[in-house]
């Protein structure tokens, strides 16, 4: 006969110090994996947001960023005038080229230089961009030293507010305007006049990307096709919500990968200590054991009951975990009002509070298998005592 779950539960109440000891180990690596996972996944969610499934963006041919990418003028021309393209009420094509740099502002909490990123856009990238408003001041005017800022960027950073000044390239840029883009990775940037910036940037031969609006978004990958077989474009075409999406999805990858990387070190650690902390129980209830034996308690039972016993002990760190991993995003959410990440700003909530499925599912593998893996071999000692050994220890 199996003994009863209530025996096991008293066991563990009433050695609360080491059932302590065990949990905490095992709430330890649930809460680090729900953390790493629930940044993955909000890191995810942000670039997603960043594209639009309605629009394209054109790099280089083989570049995966914008940072990375370089084509002429004149490509960019060609690919503008082409009739797949839409167009706006005055018949001019719904097309951004655009430039990217990388810039450095001080930070309003500790004056710390942290990077940012710098957009040269034209005009028309407010209408192909349909999210993107301006909610304070107003926008740049092209031919000049003007800028406009991502409301992310203008909550914290110094001297990136309405008429204030940024300096870039040894030029003073006048703030006019501060925009919102639906919470998308655009309210990180800071965005000037295409032309202007070019030109103080040394980058007036060309353009790194351009993003525009199809009369059929379907028609992306013919479009890319044709633009593949042109020996004269050395460019790619493919949905500016893929684009951003596959961004996400290396920072995510790489994220998991290093939750589940820290999850094994910790976990082989926590398998240890709750394999310490069963052999230990084990040890101190020899004569329970043998006396549970001479009741008529069978061996499968004895190892049933201390395996039922290290599970309950994973359970717990589980529920524990789960507990302080949302304790922890919450604290650095409320502490941090931002934070640097691949030259974008991301809220605290946008890239840790994501805690997802996976994440929990995650937890509650590792912490099972630390449950059982550290469990079963102290079980199996106690079902191998022989009655008259176990009474003769005691």
């Amino acid at each position: 006969m199996a003994l009863p779950l209530s025996y096991n539960i008293r066991n563990i109440a009433v050695r609360w110090r080491v059932t302590l000891l065990a949990v905490g180990g095992i709430s330890l690596v649930v809460a680090v994996l729900l953390v790493l996972t629930a940044m993955a996944n909000g890191f995810r969610a942000a670039l997603r947001s960043t594209g639009s499934k309605d629009n394209a963006i054109v790099v280089q041919r083989g570049s995966n960023a914008e940072l990375t990418s370089g084509f002429t003028r004149d490509n960019a021309s060609m690919i503008m005038v082409d009739s797949r393209v839409a167009r706006d009420e005055s018949g001019k094509p719904l097309a951004s080229p655009e430039i990217v740099l990388v810039a450095s502002l001080p930070r309003k909490s500790d004056g710390s230089e942290l990077n940012v990123t710098v957009r040269g856009v034209s005009q028309q990238a407010f209408k192909v961009r349909q999210g993107v408003r301006v909610i304070e001041g107003r926008n740049f005017t092209p031919g000049l030293y003007e800028l406009v800022v991502g409301k992310q960027v203008a909550e914290r950073y110094a001297g990136a507010q309405v008429g204030s000044s940024i300096r870039l390239q040894r030029r003073s840029w006048t703030v006019v305007g501060v925009f919102s883009s639906e919470g998308s990775g655009f309210e990180s940037e800071v965005w000037g006049d295409v032309d202007v910036m070019g030109a103080a940037f040394n980058r007036s031969n060309g353009y790194q990307s351009l993003t525009l609006r199809l009369k059929d978004a379907s028609q992306v990958s013919a479009f890319d096709n044709d633009l593949q077989r042109n020996p004269s474009m050395q460019v790619q075409m493919q949905s500016e919500y893929d684009f951003y999406e596959k961004q996400a999805g290396q920072t995510a990858q790489t994220l998991i990968v290093l939750a589940v990387f820290v999850g094994v070190v910790m976990g082989i650690g926590a398998i240890f200590g709750a394999m310490n902390t069963m052999y230990g129980l084990v040890a101190s209830r020899t004569r329970e054991i043998g006396t549970l034996r001479a009741l008529g308690f069978s061996r499968g039972s004895i190892l049933l009951s201390f395996l039922t016993e290290s599970v309950l002990l994973a359970a717990g760190g589980f529920v524990a975990g789960i507990a302080l991993g949302v304790i922890a995003m919450w604290t650095v959410n409320t502490l941090l009002q931002g934070v640097a990440f691949s030259m974008m700003t991301f809220s605290v909530a946008t890239v840790l509070l994501q805690p997802s499925l996976a994440g929990v599912g995650l937890g509650l593998v590792f912490a099972l298998a630390i449950g059982i893996f550290g469990g079963l071999a102290p079980a199996w000692r106690a079902s191998r005592l022989r009655v008259v050994d176990a009474l003769h220890r005691a």
